[in-house]
């Protein structure tokens, strides 16, 4: 049986009653979550934060991870990780764009060419100074993770240029960038929360989404929508956040080691996620699902003015900037 939200926040509140009558016992979990599946590289870079910190403190430390949305949605899960109900959390940039204003750069359209150039982002000054802002509400950004590129997928037809998008809905995550960005395609731009994805296709109440290979798998979002565009329109990575409270609570030896086993998690995640979206490419479409190049040039014309109006924020412009300065 998955744990529900309220369950877990009364068994969290449970804990803490109880943890003077466990103060004697040297383990302390941390709790993490991811919306993902089992296996998919997220949890599996979670999994493998766990068994590094029970191994490099001798059990002292462990971690208890609660994979495939068992807390809910992504926007839960932050709100539960700010004030200690949850002590870490992977979640894509999107769903922090409104909130967290300066990772908007990092969903902006076309603004990466490719995975080698978002990593260098990443592990640079643009990654540190986005990282850096999140501690203004409370939050630790232990790490980034890849989240591909973006593709438009539909159960209607194939779709080559924006034009071809017309009358449309398309799913989008709760981001005024992806918003803007799907009506600049002349979609119609439906936002609706990862989970609901599936059953709003099933349903009809959207035509289509947009999201990486490995995910349009995973959700078996591809046994209704049999048409993938290949717009590769934002790259979109994860964050892996921490609370604050959480870490500040921690002795200063084991504060430091745990940033230090988050940042080694990184190059296995990478590892991983190279291998799956290949692998879910490949198996996708030799389960039948309709691959179809497109007009890059007039995908990233329609696009052209979303990017520009975001640019005109001193601060996001810098880090563009800077960003394209490490293509």
């Amino acid at each position: 049986m998955s744990l529900t939200r309220r369950a877990f926040l009364g068994s969290s509140v449970a804990l803490c009653l109880g943890s003077r009558a466990r103060a004697s016992q040297q383990t302390r979990t941390l709790t993490a979550t991811d919306v993902h599946v089992s296996g998919y590289p997220t949890v599996e870079a979670l999994r493998w934060i766990g068994t590094a910190l029970e191994h490099e403190t001798g059990g002292r430390i462990a971690l208890r991870l609660y994979h495939s949305g068992q807390l809910g949605r992504e926007g839960d899960a932050i709100s539960m990780v700010r004030f200690g109900a949850l002590d870490i959390t992977r979640v894509n940039m999107a769903v922090l764009n409104n909130a967290f204003p300066l990772t908007q750069v990092l969903s902006l359209p076309y603004v990466f060419r490719d995975e080698a150039h978002m990593r260098r982002a990443l592990d640079a000054s643009p990654g540190r100074a986005i990282a850096d802002d999140f501690q203004r509400r409370g939050l630790v950004c232990l790490a980034y993770y890849d989240s591909g590129k973006r593709n438009i997928y539909n159960t209607r037809r194939a779709v080559t240029t924006p034009a071809d998008l017309r009358g449309l809905k398309i799913r989008v995550p709760p981001s005024d960038i992806f918003m803007q960005l799907l009506r600049a395609f002349d979609a119609n731009a439906t936002p609706l929360a990862y989970g609901e994805v599936f059953s709003a296709l099933q349903t009809h109440l959207i035509d289509g989404a947009e999201n990486n290979w490995q995910t349009f798998q995973t959700t078996r979002q591809f046994e209704v929508a049999r048409y993938l565009s290949r717009t590769e329109h934002s790259y979109s990575p994860e964050a892996l956040l921490m609370s604050r409270r959480t870490l500040d609570a921690l002795p200063a030896p084991d504060r430091l080691l745990l940033l230090d086993i988050a940042q080694r998690s990184v190059p296995y995640m990478r590892s991983l996620w190279d291998q799956a979206e290949a692998a879910a490419r490949s198996d996708l479409l030799a389960g039948g699902v309709k691959e179809q190049a497109v007009d890059v040039a007039a995908f990233r014309t329609a696009a052209a003015p979303v990017l520009a109006a975001f640019r005109r924020d001193a601060q996001l412009d810098a880090l563009y900037t800077r960003i394209q300065e490490l293509a």
